[in-house]
């Protein structure tokens, strides 16, 4: 099974200027949580699977209360902190952006994307 976060929006402080750790900006936050195929049928309750409201509260945390210089840092925390609390994530992928980049020039946004297995 896949369960999908998508774009999740938080206010958070990362940046490698000083200005995007001290103002702040918008991040946007897409998950993919993946379980073992072969346990899908079982799943009944709520504690057969993974809780995403649960997932949700955990990358806000993250994305709202600590600070990175490098979004691939970020990533690499939220994957672990993820792959550690849930026993049943088997795969996660995360994708982190950056709306609003400081780079003199016409961009949409910048991204990083991780996949880490168990």
């Amino acid at each position: 099974m896949i369960i999908k976060l998508n774009e999740m929006v938080f206010y958070g402080f990362h940046g490698t200027h000083d200005e995007e750790r001290s103002l702040g900006q918008r991040f946007i936050v897409s998950a993919r949580l993946h379980t073992d195929p072969a346990l899908d049928k079982s799943i009944r309750h709520l504690e057969d699977t993974i809780d995403y409201t649960s997932v949700y509260a955990d990358i806000r945390e993250v994305m709202e209360t600590q600070q990175f210089h490098l979004l691939e840092v970020c990533a690499n925390v939220l994957a672990d902190l993820l792959i550690e609390k849930y026993p049943l994530l088997c795969r996660v992928e995360l994708c982190i952006k950056k709306p609003s980049v400081p780079i003199q020039g016409t961009l949409a946004s910048v991204e990083v994307q991780l996949c880490k297995d168990r």
